[in-house]
């Protein structure tokens, strides 16, 4: 192996580690995933947003994306599935649901959502 390979490998390994170590620090503290379960007052499609009702009768808003799992849909069909959170959300005014979400900056953005066990 030549030297300037030797070099430009050394280098590239640093540059990995250094990239490696910001990605995981800035993604760690938007992973935590936190749950909230209740009932669905409100859906709003155009703004993407779902009123959750809870237990003890605070309101808590959660923005929803195209990447928002529906759990629990799996035996429905493989379109349901994958399935529109709009659809399975418009549908739940009143349910029991409970979402699981992440914090990104001031918003709670859910990643998966599912009938809520009562």
């Amino acid at each position: 192996m030549s030297l300037r390979f030797k070099v430009r490998s050394a280098l590239l390994a640093a540059l990995l580690a250094i990239t490696s170590t910001f990605v995981w620090s800035a993604s760690a503290q938007d992973d935590a995933v936190h749950l909230i379960s209740g009932f669905v007052k409100h859906v709003d499609k155009g703004a993407k947003t779902v009123v959750i009702r809870t237990a003890d009768g605070t309101e808590q808003t959660v923005k929803y994306t195209d990447k928002t799992v529906v759990e629990g849909t799996k035996d429905v069909g493989k379109g349901v599935a994958k399935g529109s959170t709009d659809a399975y959300l418009a549908g739940k005014t009143g349910a029991n649901v409970t979402v699981k979400y992440v914090d990104k900056g001031a918003d709670k953005t859910a990643v998966a959502v599912k009938d809520a066990v009562d």
